[in-house]
């Protein structure tokens, strides 16, 4: 059975409309673009046409490698800006932490700035990363988490760590695994949990014979191989779990949770 993200999604951005009247002045995010990337400027154009729909002024500024860091001080100061979006992959010769940690707190839409990323450890999600936001609100809105074993598969910055610790929050009390390239006998871990997350940038790679009947499978995989998307799950799997399509899953609903998190910037920056 397909988890329907559609409705999730739809909900946020209808919140985020009524919000954004309520203020006196239109929320601005602001993505800061180094590279060339065919794949990030396709997606800045998506982000665009999703700030329109919703009312909310966007920007791309792009900068040299030597621009970037002063370009991102600089938005800091702009009060007209309500969030900051840096688009990835960085220039070769930047500093991913370095880079993040330049990014204002308090415009940290994407919740990337260590700081962010460490008050999660104390159960504040400010600005959480959006990714992960958007597998906890898929979760919440089909299950209880708490005493659910769930089971995460990768362990990125983004994704698998800050997950892990937002599903352990008390108040969701999920019992939880993450698993990585280096663990052994996976199938044996996946097949005995509630809930298993996927998040490793490989095409298929959940297989039916993985998991247990009945099991909520969240696929947080976008693969592009030969022309077509597809997730990190096999689509066989669908057949005995309740699984997150891709494309139409979580990503509409990180995109969704990216503009709400500039209007909650908009609305703590209220001037």
């Amino acid at each position: 059975m397909w988890i329907d993200c559609k409705s999730i999604a739809k909900a946020i951005e209808e919140d985020v409309k009524r919000r954004i009247t309520s203020l006196s002045f239109a929320p601005k995010l602001v993505s800061v673009v180094g590279t060339g990337d065919p794949s990030t400027a396709s997606y800045l154009r998506s982000q665009e046409r999703k700030a329109e729909k919703l009312g909310i002024e966007f920007e791309i500024i792009e900068a040299s490698s030597g621009e970037f860091l002063p370009t991102l001080k600089k938005l800091a100061k702009d009060e007209s800006v309500s969030g900051v979006f840096v688009a990835r992959p960085l220039p070769q010769e930047l500093d991913e932490k370095e880079v993040l940690s330049a990014v204002p707190v308090e415009k940290d839409v994407e919740g990337v700035n260590p700081t962010n990323l460490g008050l999660l450890i104390y159960g504040e999600e400010t600005f959480p990363p959006c990714t992960a936001e958007a597998v906890v609100k898929v979760l919440e809105n089909v299950t209880e988490l708490s005493g659910k074993r769930v089971v995460v598969v990768g362990r990125s910055i983004t994704v698998g760590k800050p997950l892990a610790i937002m599903l352990l929050k008390k108040g969701r009390d999920a019992t939880v695994t993450v698993c990585h390239s280096r663990t052994q006998n996976l199938e044996e871990i996946t097949k005995i949990s509630d809930i298993v997350i996927v998040a490793v940038g490989k095409a298929n790679f959940l297989k039916k014979d993985m998991v247990k009947k009945g099991t909520i499978v969240i696929d947080v995989g976008i693969n592009y191989v030969d022309g077509k998307w597809y997730g990190d799950v096999d689509p066989a799997v669908e057949e005995i779990a309740h699984v997150t399509p891709v494309p139409g899953g979580v990503g509409q609903i990180t995109t969704a949770l990216l503009f709400e998190h500039v209007v909650r910037a908009a609305e703590r920056q209220k001037r």
